[in-house]
C-alpha cells in the first residue's frame, strides 16, 4: 500500500455504503448511523417526494449507543415519532 493511501484512504474505504430506506406513512427514513470512537451516533434522514421535487430533513441526535443495530433501530423509532409528532409537517 502506497504512502498516500495509507494517509488518505483507498477508494474502496471512502466509498459511502448504500443505505436502504424504510418506506412509513409516505416518507422514507434512512437509517444511517455515524461511528464515533467505537460507539454508534443515531443519525440519518427523512424524505418526501412533494409536487415533483424531493424534500429531505436530516438529523443527529445527542444518543450513541455500543451496538450499531441498536442505533438503527433506535433512529427508525425517533423518525417515526418524529413523523407522527409533526403530522408530515416537516420540510
Amino acid at each position: 500500500m502506497g504512502f498516500f493511501s495509507r494517509l488518505f484512504g483507498s477508494k474502496s474505504e471512502t466509498k459511502a455504503a448504500t443505505v436502504e430506506p424504510v418506506e412509513y406513512k409516505d416518507f422514507l427514513i434512512y437509517q444511517e448511523v455515524i461511528a464515533e470512537g467505537g460507539q454508534y451516533r443515531v443519525a440519518g434522514r427523512i424524505t418526501k417526494e412533494e409536487d415533483g421535487e424531493l424534500k429531505t430533513h436530516r438529523f443527529i441526535r445527542s444518543d450513541v449507543l455500543s451496538n450499531k443495530a441498536d442505533a438503527e433501530e433506535l433512529m427508525l423509532k425517533k423518525a417515526q415519532m418524529f413523523i407522527d409528532q409533526m403530522s408530515g409537517r416537516i420540510f
